[in-house]
């Protein structure tokens, strides 16, 4: 079969690889759409970060791998000892492996695993024609959610889980920093929390244009003093929540200056360089910086039943790609910044 493996920087090559079958407790999944993650562009173009290059204590694999970690399929086989699971099914990947043991799983907080590995980035994943996934990774998709929604599953997860430490509810006012994918999802959480009063800052022209068509009502930083509307707009309160889905410091500084008196500034990005942290803002205001990573099953669930009524809108932000265009139309073009969410189809014609 066709598989996308990394072998490390700037290497990325479709190779052809044997094609799995499936071990106790897993399925063999048809992989029905993978999307490109920020996180497999820093692999790509400096790493490796996270792939392994010895053996992950939980799953045993190192590099080269075949990437992808956000993906759904369809099961086309079953291993021994697998139950309530059949050829056919439709699922959405939770990509986590977690130890079990540690203090924050014991805690039911395994998001937060102390070795947590991720399938498509400490084994072999999605970005292939076939997948072996561990039913504890599976999530059923409803007849009324498709597979490239179902491939959008664990990214709006990232969103919605950061949204849920939020703690936000109807009638709330939010600000959401950056309009990426993630920036996206948080924008379709929070409505789907029942918020109205969600406000996106972002300086790119084409990402504001992109959710102002989905409905969203945006800012631009360089043409606006956020921090002053938001204090008007307010009567002065602040926002209830502000979360950074940007990560970067002119980002974090705005996003402090906006939150109200004791309340979070949620962190949802990668910070690829050092942040000054204006801790004056945060004592005066007893303010807080909340950090999020990834979600839990709960998460995953409350999305796709989101999905199921209709709730995420793929429009204009959203582009389906071949496998053997992974490079140039994937990875090279969400760098480049010409798209903004990738989602590959390594089955296309099929």
């Amino acid at each position: 079969m066709k598989a996308a493996v990394y072998y490390g920087p700037n290497k990325l090559e479709i190779d052809d690889v044997p094609e799995p079958d499936p071990r106790p407790g897993t399925v063999k999944l048809l992989v029905g759409y993978n999307g490109i993650c920020g996180t497999d562009l820093h692999e790509y173009y400096a790493g490796p970060i996270f792939v392994p290059t010895e053996p992950h204590p939980l799953t045993g694999a190192q590099l080269p791998l075949t990437m992808g970690h956000e993906f759904s399929g369809t099961i086309t086989a079953v291993g021994d000892g697998v139950t309530g699971w059949s050829e056919g099914d439709r699922v959405a990947v939770e990509p986590v492996y977690r130890c079990g043991t540690c203090a924050p799983c014991r805690a039911g907080n395994y998001n937060v695993c102390a070795q947590i590995g991720f399938h498509g980035l400490m084994s072999d994943g999605g970005m292939a024609e076939f997948s072996i996934v561990p039913t504890e990774m599976l999530h059923r998709l409803p007849d009324s959610v498709g597979l490239e929604l179902g491939a959008l599953v664990e990214p709006m997860s990232v969103a919605y889980h950061a949204a849920t430490l939020g703690d936000v509810s109807a009638g709330d006012t939010a600000v959401v920093f950056g309009a990426g994918p993630i920036g996206i999802g948080l924008w379709f959480a929070l409505r789907g929390k029942g918020l109205e009063d969600v406000f996106v800052v972002e300086p790119s022209p084409t990402r504001r244009a992109a959710i102002e068509a989905l409905g969203a009502t945006t800012l631009d930083p360089g043409g606006a003093d956020v921090p002053a509307f938001i204090a008007e707009h307010t009567r002065g309160a602040g926002a209830d929540a502000v979360f950074d889905a940007a990560g970067v410091t002119p980002a974090v500084a705005t996003a402090l200056a906006c939150v109200g008196s004791r309340k979070p500034m949620v962190s949802v990005a990668i910070y690829e360089k050092p942040l000054e942290t204006p801790l004056l803002n945060l004592v005066m205001n007893e303010s807080r910086i909340q950090g999020s990573l990834c979600y839990t099953g709960a998460d995953f669930e409350a999305v796709i039943a989101l999905m199921a009524q209709g709730a995420y809108d793929t429009t204009g932000w959203v582009t389906r790609i071949s496998l053997d265009d992974v490079i140039d139309e994937g990875f090279e073009a969400l760098h480049a910044g010409t798209k903004m969410k990738v989602l590959v189809d390594p089955n296309e014609g099929k």
